[in-house]
């Protein structure tokens, strides 16, 4: 499978039956016990990367690529710090959902500038690029070249998250797959933390924070990499 079709899995599922299971898990809608820890989990993912931001204290003087913003729940926060977001997903009804909630939280005159885009098509330059809670929807084929470009256009630092892989995760993962049940979504894949950091090496970049998100059903590694 080339990365085309993945793009296109990753975008006809989120235009479709996962548009509604995803804007209910990241919002306020009726969850069962495995979304409800999802949700509690990548917000905390959330606050950790706005808590980092904001201990720079210049939030309020940067330009920001959120790629892959979902409904919003980071470019909205960071908005309202002062940041300028320039936000874009794959998923243009995930887009139009983040539009309407901006418009709710910020009001008409928002510094949220919103358009439909998948990662490698995502063009210009911005002080900071942050990619949240994308990778684990795409194979490990289509890593190096999303991060590379995730890299080209940050000027000064690129933030990521991603499902580490470890023998555990794997193993948990592997136990999943037998009961399918109504809470399964899309693929979802694991990453070798020193294989991320290794392209991000390789494209002038130095780890200088990491955290760890992790909750029963919902494991993030958090990395921010910074330009040398």
């Amino acid at each position: 499978m080339t990365t085309s079709d993945d793009k296109t899995i990753v975008k006809d599922y989120f235009n479709d039956v996962g548009f509604e299971r995803w804007r209910n898990i990241y919002g306020n809608g009726e969850v069962n016990t495995v979304q409800k820890n999802i949700r509690i989990g990548h917000q905390q993912t959330i606050e950790t990367v706005v808590s980092w931001l904001k201990a720079d204290e210049n939030l309020s003087e940067l330009t920001i690529c959120d790629a892959g913003c979902g409904t919003g729940s980071l470019s909205i926060p960071l908005a309202q710090e002062g940041a300028t977001v320039y936000a874009s997903d794959i998923s243009e009804k995930m887009v139009e959902e983040a539009k309407s909630q901006a418009q709710t939280a910020l009001g008409e005159n928002h510094n949220i500038h919103f358009s439909v885009s998948d990662l490698e098509a995502i063009s210009g330059s911005y002080h900071t690029v942050i990619c949240l809670d994308v990778l684990i929807h795409y194979p490990d084929k289509d890593i190096p070249s999303m991060v590379k470009h995730l890299a080209d256009c940050a000027e000064s630092r690129l933030i990521l998250s991603f499902a580490p892989k470890t023998f555990f995760l794997t193993l948990l993962k592997k136990i999943g797959e037998f009961f399918p049940g109504p809470s399964k979504t899309t693929r979802a894949y694991q990453h070798s933390e020193a294989e991320i950091i290794k392209i991000l090496e390789d494209n002038g970049m130095e780890i200088k924070r990491q955290d760890m998100t992790s909750t029963r059903f919902y494991y993030s590694r958090i990395l921010e990499a910074v330009r040398r």
